[in-house]
């Protein structure tokens, strides 16, 4: 295994307890645009946690296309340990198990765009290196150390809990060739294993409680409806408290209180977003806690001492935290630091056994994440390092939350980030959906592509529309079966409010979008072939039809379910680009990777084909040994370059007089 270098992590102690960049900070030439470079540079680092007693940092960082682990010594910033994986693996997940043990999972990928899918392993490093990443659990282990009961050895293995008041064991979750999953307790040195608890549901998620009793077990069969069960102690029997296929509402545990006699549920409603519910474990009675007006609840806080949930972490337009426990001593840490901030996020990233440390993530539009580190009985700051030190935040653009009505008047929200230094009115504009499309969502944050785009002069407006996520059960299902239809709608509904609103320039708006969203950028221009300029489609399904019989979703009963109930099987041509070449009038860019199973580039021919049969304009390209979403730096460097040459090109500054019957409304 080489060697990873990584340099100028010295720490830089302020005096106040206040987050700041780091003034030493490596920044590009000039305060003007950052190259194209800058932009597809991989991050420095991903997750950062500190150890047990603060001994020790570890971090993940991204490669090409494999992510590693770093281990250092917080005392200096010296390297101890490392762990590089091999290419198209990535660390899913790290934790430390105890002061100088951490375990991880791996999970492998075949492109940028994909969700990871991991392999069931776990394994295992010491933090001054030594174990080189051993398998314990996984088709790589020593099956002595892996097989619990004389069972098979495929089993597909989760950390569960750490465990924090022992050392020497954790929780794990146990998949085999069954359906329903198992718990065990598993040493983390030996891998040795007791079970300790059986789902009562197919593919089940467990929750403990804070003495490490399994007590929630959540899951869904190849129907997709969510069953979840509780059970009052580590003998009881399961108890079923709600079954999606008769509530029609799914439901899931979150954490529990301190003295575990509450646990906290997040529930879907009929109308708007889920809520957060206390529920008495002594009489089963649920309570609802705190619900937002627009707004799921995206992720929970927990205290380091003992567990418990405090706070709740909400995608409004810009991200802000809800205090659940406000006396919570970690609710009060946090909130009085980021009274300090504005303009930028403060999120704890991990703690010490004790709480007397932690690592705290700053992250905004324009700041990618830097790292700080919290002594609370010193009341000091100190920074750790930046996810992306060439940059400052006045060389990137502001990201803005917007909100406007769809056609039938479901409110809408986005973002649009505007160029550096402009007034806002009459840019050239690419519209960008997400990929998808159901359960995504665009977020505030720092994103490179988006920055990159707007570096070069274009007004970029990202659209949450029906079907995406963070807003509750009844605006993802308002999404299923309208490929093509309302959901194309928003995207519709969202240019035009762009250009009555002055942004855009009417006859300068490009569509964009990479996997559902390649779909919607070729869809929009077939549908509505007078609203723009250009459309580019990256690793995008074109064909409906084929969707059934080519690529990965089909290859299980869940994934054909998902097909069944969220694209549709009526009608499908009438919704696949692929049949409406003829419609086109405007330029199209389409790219794809030759080895993708989730977009296969079979859509990207199909749909090249159809519309050089119908005489129009299109450049496609298939790169070779990527997949969805590209690795390679040479690859991405030639997919940006292209797409810029394009969009300069038609909306750009190299653009002439609009093309005929384009740019209208």
């Amino acid at each position: 295994m080489h060697r990873i270098r990584i340099a100028a992590l010295a720490a830089l102690c302020l005096s106040i307890p206040a987050f700041a960049a780091d003034p030493s900070i490596a920044t590009a030439a000039s305060h003007g645009a950052p190259s194209m470079a800058d932009f597809l540079k991989r991050d420095a680092f991903g997750t950062m946690k500190i150890s047990p007693t603060g001994e020790y940092i570890a971090a993940t960082v991204p490669l090409s296309d494999r992510t590693s682990l770093i281990i250092f010594d917080r005392s200096d910033m010296k390297q101890t340990g490392h762990v590089t994986l091999p290419a198209k693996s990535h660390i899913a997940d790290f934790n430390w198990v105890n002061d100088h043990r951490i375990l991880f999972s791996i999970a492998e990928k075949e492109g940028d765009l994909v969700t990871p899918r991991a392999t069931g392993e776990i394994f295992g490093v010491n933090a001054d290196g030594s174990g080189q990443g051993a398998a314990i659990v996984g088709v790589r282990s020593n099956d002595a150390h892996f097989v619990p009961s004389g069972k098979s050895h495929l089993y597909f293995a989760s950390l569960i809990d750490t465990l924090r008041n022992d050392d020497d064991n954790v929780l794990i979750s146990l998949a085999s060739p069954s359906p329903y999953t198992e718990v065990a307790r598993m040493n983390v040195n030996t891998g040795s294993m007791l079970t300790v608890a059986k789902a009562p549901v197919q593919h089940a998620e467990f929750l403990d409680d804070p003495s490490g009793v399994v007590r929630f077990a959540t899951g869904a069969g190849d129907d997709r409806r969510v069953k979840t069960y509780y059970r009052a102690d580590g003998d009881a029997k399961w108890e079923l408290i709600n079954d999606e296929a008769r509530s029609e509402l799914a439901m899931e545990p979150v954490g529990f209180s301190a003295d575990g006699k509450t646990a906290y549920l997040q529930a879907e409603e009929t109308e708007g977003p889920d809520g957060i519910y206390a529920f008495d474990t002594a009489t089963r009675k649920r309570e609802l806690l705190y619900r937002d007006d627009n707004t799921s609840p995206a992720n929970y806080l927990h205290s380091p001492d003992d567990g418990a949930v405090y706070a709740a972490l909400f995608d409004d337009g810009k991200p802000r935290v809800e205090y659940l426990d406000p006396d919570n001593r970690y609710a009060k840490q946090l909130r009085n630091i980021q009274a300090s901030i504005k303009d930028a996020m403060v999120l704890p990233a991990s703690y010490t056994k004790d709480g007397s440390l932690a690592l705290y993530r700053m992250y905004s539009d324009r700041i990618p994440s830097d790292f700080y580190l919290f002594d609370r009985n010193a009341n000091r700051v100190s920074y750790i390092a930046s996810r992306a030190s060439w940059f400052k935040p006045e060389m990137l653009s502001e990201m803005r939350p917007v909100s406007f009505k769809a056609r039938d008047g479901l409110p809408l929200e986005g973002f649009l980030t505007l160029p550096r230094g402009s007034d806002g009115k009459n840019l050239p504009l690419v519209l960008n959906p997400h990929g998808g499309p159901f359960g995504p969502y665009d977020q505030w944050g720092y994103n490179p592509e988006i920055q990159l785009l707007a570096s070069r002069g274009y007004a970029v407006l990202q659209v949450n529309f029906r079907g995406s996520g963070n807003y509750g059960r009844a605006f993802q299902h308002a999404g299923f079966k309208q490929w093509g239809g309302t959901m194309q709608d928003d995207l519709t509904d969202a240019t035009k409010w762009a250009i009555a609103q002055g942004i855009a320039n009417p006859n300068r708006i490009c569509i964009y979008g990479a996997s559902y969203g390649g779909y919607a950028a070729l869809e929009g221009v077939a549908k509505e072939p007078t609203l723009y300029r250009c459309a580019i489609g990256y690793v995008g399904v074109y064909d409906m039809p084929t969707m059934y019989h080519v690529g990965d979703i089909q290859d299980s009963k869940s994934g054909q379910n998902f097909l069944k109930e969220e694209l549709g099987e009526d009608k499908l041509d009438a919704i696949s680009p692929t049949h409406l070449a003829s419609r086109i009038v405007v330029p199209v860019m389409m790219v794809a990777g030759r080895e993708d199973v989730r977009a296969p580039a079979k859509h990207t021919e199909m749909m090249r084909d159809a519309l050089q049969k119908a005489g129009k304009q299109v450049d496609a390209k298939i790169y070779a040994g990527e997949g969805h979403g590209f690795y390679t730096e040479a690859d991405r460097t030639d997919l940006y370059t292209r797409m810029l040459a394009f969009l300069d090109r038609y909306i750009g500054t190299g653009a002439a007089t609009p093309v005929q019957g384009a740019g209208r409304h």
